[in-house]
Formats: C-alpha cells, structure tokens, sequence
C-alpha cells in the first residue's frame, strides 16, 4: 500500500488506516480471535495507522491493540486519544481537557498499549471548561518528554484548530467525513487544514456502514449495536439515506466496484486518510482494495450529484453527542 505524508510535520503513514473501535465495543458483538487476526492481516496489507481511544472499551481496545503489536509494535503506527474522563475503573465522568488528567491518561494508555511511546495523540473532544491553549500545552509536554511524537485534536472547529496549533504544531485533525458527513467542507474546517498543513483523518468513511450497501433495515443491528439510537437510522431518516445509498451503489456497480470502495476512493481522492473500522478480515480486504481504485473526473461529477452536502438527513449523533463536536 502506498504511503503518504499525514500533515506538514514529518509523520508519513499507508494511505488507508484502520479503526479498530469495534473490535471491542459499540457494534453489537466481539471476538477478539477475529480482531487480533484482521489487525495482523491489515498490516500484511500495509496498513500502517491503527486508530484506537481510552475511551473505547473502556481501555480494553488499547489492551487489545497493545496485545496485537506485542511483536511488531515498531511496524505500526499507534493513534490513540484522551479528553474523556475515566476513572482507572472505567467509568466515564465526562469530558476533562485539564493538563494534570492529559498526563494521567498518556501514562495509563502507554500501559495498556504496552508502548513506550505513542505516535499521534489525540484530545479526543474539546473540554469547553479549558482554554484549548492549556490541554496542547500539555500534550506538548509529552512530545518533549518523548512520550508522544505527534499531536492532533478531534472534532475541532476551525477555530480551535488555530488556537492549538500556535501552541504547538498540530499534525492531524480527526473528524467524520464521508459521503454521509461533509460539514467540514462548509464550516471553515478543511479551510483551515489545507492553510495550516494539517493532515485529515476520516472516521466513519462509511457513513457507520451505511455506504458499505449491506444495511437495508433497522432490524439488521444487533439489540446492543449503539447505531439503533442514531438519528440517521430511525424513521424516515432511514429511508431516505437508504435512497442516497441505492444511488451509491448504482455508480459502484457501474464501475465495478463495491459501494465501499467507491466510498472510500472518494474520502482519499479528497486528499484524507481515512480509517474505516472493521472487525472482520474478509471487510477489511475489501476495504484496503479502494486505495487502488481511481476515480475520473466523470466519476467525480456523477458522485456529487447523487450525494452532495446535505443530501443525508438526520443529525449524526444523539443531542448529547451533538454538544461534543465543533469544541
């Protein structure tokens, strides 16, 4: 797999990465056999980013990611984030961007991933309670201390990207972006990135498997799978984002490709590393396969007219989730 240069501050990653949040929680269930494999696998392939969180378990996926790259940690590079309280039992309090928990959770993560070092460390979401100044100070500090190698923040808007990004140069912003999502093209945020050479990564570059073609009702999630509360999968929502899909797909198969990788060809034509999730080998073969799929202008004009900003209804978190983006 081809690799590329992930912002203006040296770090250089595979074109595609791999989120591997539900390996361990939120999309029904797990089987850590399998997961272990498929991140073996994506690193066969070339796969080089592994994108993980404290919060996503929580810890047990930084333990799994840690189990997996016993052997070959060198090989890979290691993404995780903090600004999620947590207490060393598991229970989340709440968003906390204070630099004395920033610290705490390096050291906890560095534990559980079994790392002297993480490559890209993330601010998961902005604590509205802390300057932006304050919480990349901190994390600056563990990029002098050897502990980090790079920052980013998540979810951020254009900004608090700025803001951060004088304290300490930011090599990455995490946000969603997809054919589903593209509110960053209209909110000053890709702007900004492209100004300041900030690399983007997308997150659910299928839309939460929506794009992928294999979703045609509710009644496909598993009763513990979180997507049966999101807005964008209930009602009438469904419907019509199931429309925006059929359409997808219409031009994959004219292509012969799969509408997943359709997806994911235009997330990465956009100039972003994008890291679908997956759990399962046979996914994740297909989804590496889009970083060879090139897209002509024509293919480009017709992907807009089916799917434009603002052709996908509903919000895509709950309220709550709603008030943690933008920070």
């Amino acid at each position: 797999m081809e690799k590329r240069a992930l912002g203006s501050q040296g770090l250089t990653v595979s074109t595609q990465g791999l989120g591997c949040m539900g390996m361990s929680v939120f999309y029904g269930a797990t089987d850590e056999t399998e997961s272990l494999a498929t991140i073996h696998r994506a690193m066969e392939l070339g796969v080089t980013l592994l994108d993980t969180a404290e919060s996503y378990g929580p810890f047990l996926n930084e333990q799994l990611l840690g189990r997996a790259l016993a052997e070959n940690r060198d090989a890979a590079v290691v993404a995780t984030k903090t600004g999620v309280e947590i207490t060393d039992d598991g229970q989340i309090l709440g968003l906390n961007g204070r630099p004395d928990y920033i610290r705490r959770a390096l050291e906890r993560s560095l534990r559980h991933l079994d790392t002297d070092h993480v490559d890209l460390f993330y601010l998961h979401r902005v604590d509205p309670q802390v300057p932006i100044e304050e919480s990349v100070g901190a994390m600056a500090e563990l990029v002098t201390d050897g502990k980090v190698r790079y920052l980013g923040v998540c979810e951020a808007s254009a900004q608090t990207i700025r803001r951060g990004h004088t304290v300490h140069p930011l090599t990455a912003v995490q946000t969603e972006y997809s054919l589903f999502e593209r509110g960053i093209e209209h909110d000053g945020v890709r702007q900004t990135l492209q100004e300041l050479g900030i690399g983007l990564v997308a997150y659910s570059p299928l839309g939460r498997g929506f794009l992928s073609g294999a979703i045609t009702s509710p009644d496909d999630f598993a009763e513990d799978d979180w997507r049966r509360s999101d807005p964008r999968f209930q009602g009438e929502n469904f419907d019509r984002n199931l429309a925006v899909v059929s359409e997808v797909r219409r031009i994959a198969t004219d292509k012969n490709v799969t509408p997943s990788q359709l997806a994911l060809a235009w997330v990465q034509h956009q100039g972003a590393v994008a890291i679908p999730g997956t759990k399962r080998r046979r996914y994740l073969e297909e989804n590496t396969a889009a970083t060879e799929v090139a897209l002509t202008p024509e293919d480009i004009a017709a992907i807009e007219t089916v799917a434009p900003h603002g052709a996908v209804t509903g919000d895509r978190y709950t309220p709550e989730g709603m008030q943690t983006l933008n920070g």
